[in-house]
C-alpha cells in the first residue's frame, strides 16, 4: 500500500504506554484487553475463536495475512476480537486458497486494526506487567483522551462474555472434518450406532464440532443458558462443555447447569471454558493468569507422555482448591505446571485446557475425542446391560 494511502493509528495501554503506527482492516475506536498469541500460522482461526470475544491480540509473528483469508477456516461466523495488532500487514495475499484479503477481511466486519508497532516490545511489556486492557483508535489520536476511554472500560476478571457468543436457538452438527483434512483412518466405531452428544455452547469452536461429527457422534448444540433437565430430554450419550471467553467464575448458570448434570452420571467432557466450569462445578476455584496462555506450541503432560498443544486462555484452576477424593490431575501446562487437564475418580468425566481439534502437534490430542466416544459406548453398554 502506498504511504500516501495509510491511515494513522494510536494505540494506548491502561498503564499510558502509546504506540503509534497505521491503520488496517475498519477505522473507529475499539476498546478490550490486549493479549499476545505466540502462533506462526493460523491467525483466521485465532480472528474468529470465540474464546478471545473482548481481546485485542497481538500477533507475535511479524507477519500477518500473506496467505489471504477463506470461509473454511473460519472457527464461527465472524471474527470475534475486538481489535488486531501487527507488525507488518500483507495487503495482496498470495495463496491458493485466498477469497480475501486480510485489511479488506477486517473491515468489512469492522473490526480495527494496528500495524507498524514494536509487537515485540508489547510482547514484553505484557509479559512483565500482565495483560491489561488497551485501545486502538484512528479517530482520537490523543493519547491522554484515549487513555481515558481505555480506563474506564471493564476489567476480564469478573466479565462473563458467555452471552455474546453462545448460539440463540438450538442447532444439529453433521459436518464432520473434511476429507482433505482427515488424518485419522477409518475405524469401526464410525460404523456403530450414533452416539447423541449435547453440547453446551459457551463460544464453541466449529473444529470441535467437526472432530466430534468425524468420531461419528451426532451433535446438539444448545445456548449456554439451557438447563440442565432440557439437556438431559435429549437423552444424550454424553454431553460436551465448549470453549468460551470471560472469566468462567462469572458464568453462574453454566456452573450451576454442569453441577446437576454430574448427578446424572453422564459422560461429560469439557475443553477450554468447559474445563474450567466443570473444575467449578466440582467445587474448584479458577484464578487469572497473568498473561495467560495462546499458541500452539504449549507442552502438556503428566507422566511418560508429553503433548504439544494449542492453548487460548486467561484463567487456570487452583489446584489447591480442588477436591482430591472425587477428582485428579490428569494433565500438567508444563511450562509453568497450571492444571491442564482433570479427570473424575470414579465418574466418566474428564476435561483438558487446552484445543485437541487444534492439531498444533500435529494430531497429539485428537486421541481425547475418541476416548469421549469409547466412554460414551461404555456407558450404554452398561445401561444396556441393566435394562436386559
Amino acid at each position: 500500500m502506498p504511504l500516501s494511502d495509510t491511515i494513522p493509528a494510536l494505540l494506548v495501554l491502561a498503564d499510558g504506554t502509546a504506540y503509534r503506527g497505521w491503520s488496517f482492516g475498519a477505522t473507529g475506536t475499539t476498546i478490550g484487553e490486549v493479549v499476545f498469541n505466540t502462533g506462526m500460522t493460523g491467525y483466521q482461526e485465532v480472528l474468529t475463536d470465540p474464546s478471545y470475544c473482548g481481546q485485542i491480540v497481538v500477533f507475535t509473528y511479524p507477519e500477518l495475512g500473506n496467505t489471504g483469508v477463506n470461509p473454511e477456516d473460519e472457527e464461527s461466523a465472524k471474527p470475534q476480537v475486538r481489535g488486531a495488532i501487527a507488525r507488518n500487514i500483507c495487503h495482496q495475499p498470495s495463496n491458493w486458497r485466498s477469497s480475501q484479503s486480510l485489511p479488506d477481511y477486517l473491515q468489512q466486519h469492522q473490526i480495527p486494526g494496528i500495524y507498524g508497532i514494536d509487537t515485540r516490545a508489547l510482547t514484553r511489556k505484557i509479559r512483565m506487567y500482565g495483560a491489561m486492557n488497551g485501545g486502538i483508535s484512528t479517530e482520537i489520536l490523543d493519547e491522554a483522551e484515549l487513555l481515558e476511554q481505555v480506563q474506564s472500560a471493564p476489567s476480564m476478571a469478573g466479565l462473563n462474555l458467555v452471552q455474546e457468543v453462545t448460539t440463540r436457538q438450538v442447532y444439529e452438527w453433521s459436518d464432520p472434518t473434511i476429507p482433505a483434512w482427515e488424518f485419522k483412518p477409518a475405524t469401526t466405531s464410525n460404523q456403530q450406532e450414533s452416539l447423541t452428544v449435547v453440547a453446551l455452547d459457551f463460544g464453541v469452536k466449529r473444529n470441535i464440532l467437526r472432530r466430534l461429527a468425524s468420531y461419528g457422534c451426532r451433535v446438539i448444540v444448545v445456548p449456554a443458558d439451557t438447563p440442565a433437565a432440557e439437556i438431559l430430554q435429549y437423552n444424550p450419550d454424553g454431553i460436551f462443555l465448549s470453549n468460551g471467553p470471560g472469566d468462567p467464575s462469572a458464568v453462574a448458570e453454566g456452573i450451576a447447569t454442569a453441577k446437576t448434570l454430574l448427578q446424572s452420571q453422564k459422560p461429560i467432557f469439557g475443553i477450554c471454558m468447559g474445563h474450567q466450569i466443570l473444575g467449578h462445578a466440582l467445587g474448584a476455584e479458577t484464578f487469572k493468569l497473568k498473561f495467560g496462555h495462546r499458541g500452539l506450541n504449549q507442552p502438556a503432560g503428566l507422566t511418560q507422555r508429553i503433548e504439544i498443544t494449542s492453548q487460548n486462555h486467561s484463567f487456570a484452576i487452583d489446584p489447591d482448591s480442588l477436591p482430591q477424593a472425587v477428582v485428579e490431575v490428569s494433565h500438567l501446562n508444563l511450562n509453568d505446571r497450571t492444571v491442564a487437564g482433570l479427570k473424575h475418580k470414579s465418574l466418566p468425566i474428564f476435561s483438558v485446557q487446552y484445543h485437541p481439534e487444534a492439531s498444533p502437534g500435529p494430531h497429539d490430542a485428537d486421541y481425547l475425542f475418541e476416548q469421549f466416544v469409547q466412554t460414551m459406548r461404555t456407558a450404554r453398554q452398561a445401561t444396556t446391560a441393566q435394562v436386559s
